[in-house]
């Protein structure tokens, strides 16, 4: 089964809008159901991957994993988390940003080691994806050893590397041996939550790019991408996981190493659009980032009107803050439909040409004779903003202007955001005025980068922004070793890529 919640940033049918790569949740808990406590913590994470979702459970002695495709309320009842006995666990919400939507690429990933075995999860995305691939070919043979499998992720590869190290004496070495091996060596965004039958592991890669967060609960430890998660399921929040972090989790209590220096590069379109509002980021709050960019947004781009209506849910929080600093009413002008993205049933043509409606409805008696400002979080194609224009000039807006809460997005990102490609960006070539123009809109502006930076009292230099303006936290390799399908075959039937990439 497959779940197409990737409509949930009311986008029109097909539309492919920025998107997370996943969300992860581990818990340690003798004593406690760890396989329903990691259930409600995907839950809480649904919104940074709706492809697959799975969990893996150890009782001491083995692990056991589950998963499948679609949303985590999809996957799992009473019966298969009932079957999922033990005291550690790890979950899995996936979007995909390396390897297909596939049931071989959902996570938790799961290899068997010279001395146990290990289930892995992974938030973010690398970029020496190839480089890594030679490393599993060149693996000694026994456990680990991966030169034909179905998964064609960079996850797979992580977590073949951390299986199949060996010492220099050509002994097992433990999976915290291991990892002082292979964390080094990995590229990217990785905020990882994995296990072996007696350990509880979480890292988080130099640059801190995705957010990684330790809770304790009563009788054991949390660990999560966001604090939202850690709520759900009544865990206090202890600290955020360092960058270059590794935290080690068992019967001894919490331990922890570093395998590389900090320097510190969160994403700062974790606080425009990715996480939760109600998740804390580097001690910031989401929403209150999101409001304060909207305050900025109206004094940067004052306009005269009468209404300021959000496009629900992601503009609402700017669209607050736009109202209160203008002193324009907000009211509430489109009414979404939070079910449209979970359905199965894909829409016939005529209903696709319907557009945005299947997922935003205009309420006529709020917005006729109005002039309206309307504020989103981000403008990708622009082909929602388009139809969501025209929609409301139908319902008889008198004018309609375009307030956007982040600046435009003119850059693609590597590091676990599923934007189109840079030639499909609307910003990309085109002037705000044009863009403007392009969309219907009596008027259109963006806040700007020093303002949204501003707003969410991060300083610039730990946050990365690439998106925004091209400056990228790490050297990146050729572009044909970056990619979707790095791992992939394009041959419908051929040999796996990926096999071909592995083979010494």
């Amino acid at each position: 089964m497959r779940g197409d919640g990737r409509l949930s940033h009311d986008l029109l049918p097909g539309e492919k809008g920025p998107q997370d790569a996943c969300g992860v949740f581990g818990v340690w808990a003798p004593g406690e159901e760890v396989a329903k406590l990691t259930y409600f913590g995907l839950y809480a994470l649904q919104h940074r991957g709706q492809e697959s979702a799975g969990i893996a459970v150890s009782n001491g002695s083995q692990i056991l994993v589950f998963k499948d495709m679609g949303l985590v309320s999809q996957v799992f009842d009473e019966t298969s988390l009932g079957s999922l006995t033990g005291h550690i666990a790890v979950g899995h919400a996936r979007y995909s940003t390396t390897g297909a939507s596939v049931w071989e690429n959902a996570q938790p990933t799961f290899r068997a080691t010279a001395n146990g075995s290990i289930a892995l999860g992974h938030n973010g995305n690398l970029v020496n994806t190839a480089e890594l691939a030679e490393l599993v070919a060149a693996l000694p043979q026994g456990p680990g050893r991966a030169t034909k499998v179905a998964a064609t992720n960079d996850t797979d590869l992580i977590t073949a590397l951390l299986a199949g190290q060996v010492g220099d004496d050509g002994g097992p070495l433990s999976v915290e041996e291991a990892a002082a091996r292979v964390l080094p060596r990995v590229k990217g965004a990785f905020s990882l939550v994995y296990m072996d039958e007696h350990t509880l592991y979480a890292a988080r890669d130099p640059q801190g790019i995705r957010p990684l967060v330790l809770g304790r609960l009563e009788r054991g430890w949390v660990v999560a991408s966001e604090t939202a998660a850690l709520d759900i399921v009544g865990a206090g929040f202890v600290r955020e996981i360092e960058p270059g972090e590794l935290v080690a989790i068992d019967e001894q209590g919490v331990r922890t190493t570093r395998f590389a220096t900090p320097r510190p590069k969160g994403c700062v379109f974790e606080y425009v659009y990715l996480a939760r509002p109600d998740t804390d980021i580097a001690g910031r709050n989401v929403y209150l980032s999101r409001v304060e960019m909207g305050r900025r947004l109206a004094k940067e781009a004052p306009v005269e009107a009468d209404l300021v209506i959000p496009t629900p849910e992601s503009g609402t929080p700017a669209a607050v803050g736009y109202a209160e600093a203008s002193g324009i009413p907000y009211g509430s002008g489109l009414v979404k439909n939070s079910y449209v993205g979970r359905t199965f049933i894909q829409p016939s043509q005529t209903i696709r040409q319907l557009g945005i409606r299947l997922k935003l409805n205009p309420l006529k008696e709020v917005i006729r004779g109005k002039r309206l400002v309307v504020v989103d979080d981000s403008i990708v194609r622009g082909n929602t903003q388009r139809a969501l224009v025209r929609m409301l000039r139908e319902a008889g807006a008198a004018e309609v202007h375009v307030r956007i809460s982040s600046p435009p997005v003119k850059w693609p990102c590597f590091f676990g955001i599923d934007f189109a490609t840079r030639a499909e960006l609307i910003a990309n070539g085109m002037s705000v005025a044009e863009i403007g123009a392009s969309l219907g809109a009596d008027s259109l502006a963006y806040i700007s980068l020093d303002a949204m930076i501003e707003a969410t009292t991060i300083p610039k230099d730990d946050l990365c922004r690439a998106c925004f303006d091209g400056q990228y936290p790490m050297d990146l390799p050729d572009p044909e070793l970056l990619g979707k399908q790095l791992l992939e075959t394009e041959l419908a039937g051929g040999a796996d890529a990926a096999d071909a990439l592995r083979r010494p």
